[in-house]
């Protein structure tokens, strides 16, 4: 079992900066791929970011955040952090920690909400 905690989350204006953290427990050597999703009243959860653990992989970012955000690992504090800046309006949303593991399972945090005022 893998447990993920987020926060850092909170109210912004725009152009302004937040960084989020995910702190994962439990069965971490396990833990294979960690992604940051959000999803907007309304709509569905989408993909922000996505990290590899180990290896050389590049990390993975939607469109609308690159430039903007950057997804990295905190191994000390086994936390993957998402460092957010020049936040939009239209970056509000819940934002979600997700573990998967080497044998495809998949769990969630309990979501962090970025609001992002104009």
């Amino acid at each position: 079992q893998v447990q993920l905690v987020e926060s850092g989350g909170g109210r912004v204006q725009a152009g302004g900066s937040l960084t989020l953290s995910c702190a994962a427990s439990g069965m971490l050597f396990s833990i294979s791929v960690v992604g940051w999703y959000r999803q907007a009243p309304g709509n569905q959860r989408e993909l922000v970011a996505t990290i590899v653990l180990g290896g050389d992989a590049s990390p993975i970012y939607t469109d609308s955040v690159k430039g903007r955000f950057t997804i990295y690992r905190n191994n000390a504090k086994n936390t993957v952090n998402l460092e957010m800046h020049n936040l939009r309006p239209e970056d509000t949303a819940v934002y979600y920690c997700h573990a998967q593991t080497a044998t495809a399972s998949h769990y969630w945090g309990q979501g962090t909400q970025v609001t992002v005022s104009s």
